[in-house]
């Protein structure tokens, strides 16, 4: 009796399987960094930072006619961050990263709820930062249509803190996640058109920070909004792209805001099947109001790491309500083989608004990334060299004669994507 119920129970499963997509992957990323400048200007007295992360995902995901399921669990960890026989992890970096349904209701429409990923376009305003080991993620509830060339998407998030085992507290009184733009709530409505070589976004997103009074309580919600488009257009060996986008309203702390904003026009041109060119300039405004309010720009939750240097010197946690950005580029894209890649990126930077002193240059960064594809692995290695004028010593607060004569950052990632079920 017991071998029928076992079959009955496999026939169930070889029907359900049949009638839906289940997939089971992983992601192994060990990455090495030597930082001896990485970030900021580092001084001569300064050690350089050496050491190894390692990002560990597991990947569920199912599909059916109705639905979509996918369940993303990862940890960050440092080598040697515990101690010998700790029967703990001390950096308690386990997490789920992303756990989302997707609900069909044909037509078109869907909605998405849970924490997912939220990407649009080349990433500048909403993007991954799978950069980074521990990644971005949001919980938000979208709605989304799509039909033929055209997309539609409307989020709506409200972030909230734990209270206590009891429950939680009365909504707009307990949230105190403070710092890197970490909003209340959250909503905006993309939308998309393509056409052949031709294609355009529009942006509109409102994002509310809770405010605290003198007694630290939260008092209230302060509301920025972010407007703008993505255009790209391609043709053949030639492609432009544009970002415009504005911001309005208040940031955190109650600053009113006025006139920010970002422009950035990016060309690039196939010279021939092994060599791809670009050229690129971006600007961002910096703060140029008086007490209580201010001109700067931030570009909020992109992947900017993938901008302005890959050193990380602009808007990775850092140059917020500063002097805004003029960042002028040159790249090459060297396809060495069927399996190898060379990238190579020159950047010189000055600020938007002039530094005390009066002045604005900044420097000059040189990029280099190689990409190296094996059978069922890649190995990347990057090497990076800041060249730092006057104005980047006095905007990071260090002394010329004080800061190391070399400011450089080299890295060197393994990534295995191991696929278990498919």
């Amino acid at each position: 009796m017991k071998k029928q119920y076992v079959l009955i129970g496999l026939m169930a499963l070889i029907v359900q399987f049949a009638q839906a997509q289940f997939t089971l992957d992983g992601e192994f990323r060990p990455r090495t960094e030597y930082r001896n400048g990485f970030g900021s200007l580092i001084a001569d007295d300064a050690d350089a930072g050496f050491g190894i992360s390692t990002r560990a995902r597991l990947n569920a995901g199912y599909k059916t006619e109705a639905y979509k399921f996918f369940l993303s669990m990862q940890d960050v960890m440092v080598w040697g961050e515990n101690r010998q026989i700790l029967p703990y992890d001390q950096n308690n970096s386990f997490a789920i990263f992303q756990a989302w349904a997707e609900i069909n209701f044909g037509s078109g429409w869907s909605t998405k709820l849970g924490r997912q990923i939220l990407s649009y376009d080349d990433q500048r305003i909403l993007g991954g930062l799978d950069w980074a080991q521990q990644g971005r993620n949001h919980d938000a509830a979208l709605i989304k249509y799509q039909k033929d060339k055209f997309i539609f998407d409307l989020a709506l998030a409200f972030n909230q803190d734990y209270s206590n085992p009891t429950g939680f507290v009365s909504a707009g009184t307990g949230y105190n996640t403070t710092g890197f733009f970490s909003y209340k709530t959250m909503q905006y409505a993309y939308l998309k058109q393509s056409w052949e070589n031709f294609s355009g976004s529009l942006l509109l997103m409102n994002n509310g920070f809770q405010e605290f009074d003198t007694n630290s309580d939260p008092d209230g919600v302060s509301n920025l909004q972010t407007l703008g488009t993505h255009l790209n257009y391609k043709k053949g060996s030639f492609g432009a792209a544009l970002n415009a986008f504005i911001q309005t309203g208040k940031r955190q702390g109650e600053v009113d805001v006025k006139g920010a904003h970002l422009l950035g026009l990016e060309l690039t041109y196939k010279a021939s099947p092994k060599v791809g060119l670009g050229a690129g300039v971006e600007i961002i405004s910096g703060n140029d109001g008086g007490a209580g309010e201010t001109g700067a720009f931030f570009p909020l939750y992109g992947t900017n790491h993938k901008f302005n240097g890959f050193m990380d010197y602009f808007y990775v946690g850092n140059h917020a309500n500063s002097i805004g950005l003029v960042d002028i580029h040159v790249s090459a894209n060297f396809k060495l083989s069927e399996t190898s890649s060379l990238v190579v990126k020159a950047l010189n930077f000055s600020g938007e608004q002039e530094l005390t002193s009066g002045e604005k240059s900044l420097g000059t960064e040189i990029d280099l990334v190689f990409k190296k594809q094996f059978k069922g692995y890649a190995l990347v290695a990057g090497y990076s060299q800041m060249f730092a004028s006057d104005g980047m010593y006095e905007l990071k607060g260090i002394a010329e004669n004080d800061a190391a004569s070399g400011q450089n950052w080299a890295w060197a990632m393994l990534v295995i994507k191991p696929k278990f079920i498919n």
